[in-house]
């Protein structure tokens, strides 16, 4: 492949990054806007943000996670946000000794108290380890919430709210969820702030 011809690929693939995230009806775009408000309720109310996620979605989930402890754009207390997917001596004692199937649903079944949030990432919305977890956490009375893409496989129908981003490709999807990640943290961090001020 000769200078033009990655030039010419690299601006494709901007564009169809761009293009999905172009793509994003008003419903998602309210269903974003309601799931801050829910974040920011569950922070007050003194739960917890659980995230969690495989591969890339694994990456997503630790880096949300810390945006809430640590900080996105204002100096602030530290917000209560955990990711499922940073203890490896659980994840790889529960994948050894029970089922990989159960890394996220055993440490649920541990941590996750009614009116806690669990978020589960997964572009396929197929992902048994989620799927697993999602149903331990709705078992607890927590909310729970899928972030997919495609057609939102089983994660859509068994979380109650699902955030569908609107393309069947992995790496887009997974962009995508997390700009989606970085505005949701913003808004939460808007949305403490002004009842602090308030």
């Amino acid at each position: 492949m000769d200078r033009q011809a990655m030039l010419a690929r690299v601006g494709e693939e901007l564009e169809e990054s761009c293009r999905v995230k172009q793509q994003f009806s008003e419903e998602l775009k309210s269903a974003i806007a309601r799931l801050a408000e829910e974040m920011a309720a569950t922070l007050r109310a003194a739960g917890t943000i659980f995230w969690m996620g495989n591969g890339g979605s694994a990456a997503d989930a630790q880096h949300l996670a810390a945006e809430l402890v640590g900080r996105l754009r204002r100096s602030r207390r530290a917000l209560a946000s955990v990711a499922l997917t940073t203890n490896t001596s659980i994840l790889t004692s529960v994948a050894n000794d029970t089922s990989y199937a159960e890394i996220f649903s055993r440490q649920v079944e541990a941590l996750i108290r009614p009116g806690d949030m669990l978020i589960g990432l997964s572009t396929s919305g197929n992902s048994e380890s989620v799927l697993r977890a999602i149903q331990a956490a709705n078992e607890r009375k927590a909310r729970t919430v899928g972030w997919t893409g495609r057609d939102g496989g089983r994660l859509r129908e068994i979380a109650h709210v699902c955030l569908l981003i609107p393309s069947r490709d992995t790496q887009r999807i997974q962009e995508a969820h997390i700009t989606v990640g970085h505005i949701v943290c913003g808004l939460v961090e808007d949305l403490l702030d002004e009842r602090a001020e308030g």
